[in-house]
């Protein structure tokens, strides 16, 4: 498939995907990567580069394959130049004379042809291996952007998931604080009860409040993020209990696959540039040897009648042959080959950070599965508290004191283990890109 139908079926399909995403404003978190890996300006810089890098190998190509050109030229002379005579060429006076016409005209062609030079294979090579880095920077930068992507969307999902749970404690607490106005008004209750239950409920609306606005500002970046429009409404469709369910033990014990991290994968290609270049430097060396061929056709002449058309045509070779240049070359070689081990050694630093990266994702993501658990027990263990302090209160053996100690520990349980799952999938996203699983 050639190159100009790809970009036409590609732009078809970003727009029947942007068609799809703004007739829903609902997206999970796999979408919204899609949705950035097909709008974010960063990815359209990757990819102009990848078609940069194969416009650069059809230029490496051309220059090996023969150049024609064509050239006319057309001198009139007002006044002719005049060469003097001496006498011994006249055999009397010395005469002036003149061998150029007033007219002239000349048409030709020209060919210039490569017939060995071992740097043009070098370079060849050489920029496909930059195509192959460039599709490789392609890859980096999606996985940048689905990082990016993640690190804005999970508190994102974390705002909502605590507005939902805030909402739901709102609807039970003025459901209490209705039952517990009826209580007062029929004598078995106290007014410092239903103050403060009106307390707890003008504090919860206050802090639903200040959540809603970090939600809309989080919102806000999130859009940013994957460049969608600022005005356009958008829905998170994820849950965090269910992304949670979502779990992979392999990654604690899979051994590392360094290949599977694109910066890896660059440093390689990066030293088969290295590679090339040095080659390239070496062929410096060799000589190399053109060919060459033209066909002209003068026309000479005071007018444009009685001049005469002289035709001229020749074929040639150039041979260039290096045979001292001070040490340029050896100079060049050596810098080239310094390039590739310092190249090395980055690889083999960053291979090391992969490792201690790897470890120490593993590490995070066991302890914040622990610290779930340990929450998730201080939630229900909170749950019964409330529930019991609640039961007592309805039955006249408890004061609302309690209630409300009950309450706002309940509360705090619940943030707490909204946070501890926030924490897990963090850690569980942060151990899969250390691995290159995303």
């Amino acid at each position: 498939m050639n190159h100009p139908l790809r970009v036409v079926l590609l732009c078809t399909l970003m727009t029947i995907l942007q068609t799809g995403w703004s007739q829903s404003s609902e997206m999970s978190m796999d979408q919204l990567i899609d949705y950035a890996l097909a709008n974010s300006p960063e990815m359209l810089d990757a990819q102009l580069k990848v078609q940069d890098a194969e416009a650069q190998i059809l230029q490496s190509k051309s220059t090996g394959l023969p150049q024609v050109s064509g050239s006319g030229t057309y001198q009139r002379y007002f006044e002719v130049p005049i060469v003097p005579l001496p006498a011994e060429f006249t055999g009397g006076e010395p005469q002036e004379v003149s061998f150029v016409l007033k007219n002239n005209f000349t048409a030709g062609v020209n060919l210039d042809a490569m017939i060995f030079d071992a740097a043009y294979f070098v370079a060849l090579k050489a920029a496909r291996a930059a195509r192959t880095y460039a599709q490789l920077e392609l890859v980096d930068r999606q996985r940048q952007v689905r990082q990016q992507v993640r690190d804005v969307y999970l508190p994102v999902l974390l705002l909502q998931s605590n507005l939902a749970q805030l909402d739901k404690n709102l609807t039970n607490l003025e459901e209490l604080y209705q039952e517990t106005q009826q209580i007062y008004e029929a004598g078995f209750a106290e007014q410092l009860d239903v103050d403060r239950l009106a307390l707890s409920l003008a504090n919860l609306r206050t802090e639903r409040d200040a959540l809603d606005r970090q939600y809309e500002n989080a919102l806000r970046a999130l859009k940013f993020t994957i460049n969608y429009p600022a005005e356009q409404e958008l829905t998170i469709g994820d849950d965090m209990e269910a992304l949670l369910a979502e779990d992979n033990p392999e990654m604690l014990t899979t051994t590392v696959n360094y290949t599977r991290r694109p910066e890896i994968n660059l440093l390689d290609q990066a030293i088969a540039l290295s590679d090339y270049n040095i080659q390239n430097f070496k062929t410096g060396y060799l000589p190399s040897l053109r060919g060459f061929a033209g066909y002209q056709y003068q026309y000479q002449g005071n007018d444009f009648n009685s001049g005469f058309w002289a035709p001229t045509g020749f074929v040639g070779l150039t041979l260039n042959v290096p045979i001292y240049d001070g040490g340029f070359k050896r100079s060049q070689i050596d810098r080239a080959t310094i390039t590739r081990q310092q190249v090395q050694v980055q690889r083999s630093t960053v291979q090391r950070l992969i490792d201690l990266e790897v470890e120490n994702a593993r590490a995070t993501y066991l302890s914040a599965q622990e610290r779930f658990k340990d929450r998730e027990d201080n939630l229900a263990l909170a749950q019964r508290i409330y529930d019991t302090t609640q039961v007592k209160y309805r039955e006249g053996v408890g004061s609302s004191l309690e209630v409300n100690q009950a309450e706002q520990a309940l509360y705090t349980s619940q943030t707490n283990r909204l946070q501890a799952i926030y924490d897990v999938l963090q850690a569980k996203v942060a151990l899969e890109e250390a691995l290159g699983e995303n």
